[in-house]
């Protein structure tokens, strides 16, 4: 079911939230600011924001499952999420496919998964899955399928306000 995303109050956002137990995150637009620096050699580089690992070992923390999902096949994503010492699943071309995967290995249904993305790549993970979140700066086309849409743009500290998002939720539930 589609909501509107202005309408989701916050106790319902917590209560989906803390029915989450795996949040899956795109890549390009979400940990990085969707641009590329390409060198003389082809080589590629991106721009990613350290305080995303900080909110990346929050969720570790509170023991939900971690991971990207991502169409792009440059190793600069399985570097990142190596780094964050989590799962990367890159290169995929049916992202609800691995998704689908992911929670029969993990015992769940998609409405116990978050996922994070910015474009219409994103849709089939944003319209399956039990909480669909989209960046700041999501294209248009994809931005009425979430139910958290964040404050801050992609590569701008939006992994992190996903990340402090569901540790508020989930030591509030704790306490």
């Amino acid at each position: 079911m589609i909501h509107n995303l202005r309408t989701l109050d916050a106790e319902s956002l917590a209560k989906i939230i803390r029915n989450i137990r795996l949040l899956a995150f795109d890549f390009d637009g979400v940990f990085t600011d969707n641009s590329v620096f390409v060198f003389e050699d082809g080589r590629e580089a991106v721009r990613c924001m350290r305080s995303d690992g900080l909110g990346i070992g929050k969720l570790k923390t509170l023991g939900l499952s971690v991971v990207v999902v991502s169409t792009e096949v440059n190793p600069v994503v399985q570097a990142r999420s190596r780094k964050l010492a989590i799962k990367c699943i890159n290169g995929c071309t049916d992202k609800l496919a691995v998704l689908n995967e992911l929670a029969a290995e993990e015992g769940i249904s998609l409405d116990q998964i978050a996922f994070v993305g910015n474009d219409v790549n994103d849709l089939p993970c944003l319209t399956s899955v039990g909480l669909p979140i989209v960046v700041k700066d999501a294209h248009a086309d994809v931005v009425p399928y979430a139910l958290y849409q964040t404050e801050v743009a992609g590569g701008h500290g939006a992994v992190r306000e996903v990340c402090d998002l569901f540790e508020k939720v989930l030591k509030e539930k704790s306490h």
